[in-house]
């Protein structure tokens, strides 16, 4: 009791009006022990407008060892993500003070390796939560939470796979099925090579298929890449004649 009587008072200083999370940061020595374990995360980014809550959660991604980078806003956060290296986890707050969530989220599509993703809002519509899960919203977090809801959602997020639900219904009628597949295993053996440095090796042992079926998909790719040339026939065809014009000699000849 006495340790905790010690703790409350810089817990409540960092947590402020956020109630619900105070009981649980009281009790942080009993995460930190282990018993929700995290896998090791390098670089997160927290994008919330609440200074107060936003440090909160940047205190508990640190106590994960992780080097966290704060915004305020879109802006900010668009900042950061053009940094290196790339974020490992982004936890965003879906209401920005600037711009919209989803601008900040088109441009962490594009990050490479692209990251986990973990959004958190207080009144978020079921459009916007279907929205979400569309651009790649791995975990969602309704305000106000608890420190063990966010841990077990970041959890989640780098534990369990992702619903497809979202994505590929919208796709019936308008990609044929064999375009689709192609697509989306031209999308994972990118992911796979960003996340492995560009090891063929790991890439194939993350998605669990031979180095062989690697190199043919990136070799897929490039004749994909390279516009198509005219065949020789074509080009015989196209080519205007070599032969010389007929001259007055050669028509009195």
């Amino acid at each position: 009791m006495a340790a905790r009587a010690q703790r409350s008072p810089t817990v409540r200083r960092h947590v402020g009006n956020h109630a619900s999370l105070v009981p649980v940061c009281e009790r942080w020595y009993e995460f930190t022990s282990g018993r929700l374990a995290l896998r090791k995360l390098a670089r997160v980014i927290v994008v919330e407008d609440d200074a107060v809550l936003r440090r909160a959660i940047a205190r508990i991604m640190q106590g994960r060892g992780a080097q966290v980078s704060e915004a305020g806003s879109a802006a900010e956060a668009k900042s950061l993500l053009s940094e290196t290296p790339p974020p490992d986890l982004l936890v965003i707050d879906v209401h920005l003070p600037d711009e919209t969530v989803f601008e900040v989220l088109e441009l962490a599509s594009r990050v490479s390796p692209a990251p986990i993703v973990v959004a958190m809002s207080g009144k978020a519509s079921p459009e916007e939560a279907f929205r979400l899960a569309q651009v790649g919203v791995r975990a969602y977090l309704a305000k106000p939470f608890a420190i063990r809801d966010l841990e077990s959602a970041v959890e989640t997020a780098l534990h369990e796979p992702p619903s497809l639900d979202p994505l590929i219904p919208g796709c019936v009628g308008h990609v044929p099925m064999r375009e689709l597949q192609r697509q989306v295993r031209s999308a994972m053996v990118k992911e796979a090579l960003a996340r492995t440095e560009g090891s063929r090796s790991g890439a194939a042992r993350l998605l669990d298929v031979s180095r062989q079926a690697i190199q043919q998909i990136l070799r897929g790719r490039r004749a994909r890449a390279i516009p198509n040339r005219p065949s020789k026939a074509q080009g015989a065809a196209e080519r205007p004649s070599q032969r010389p014009p007929t001259g007055p000699s050669d028509s009195a000849s």
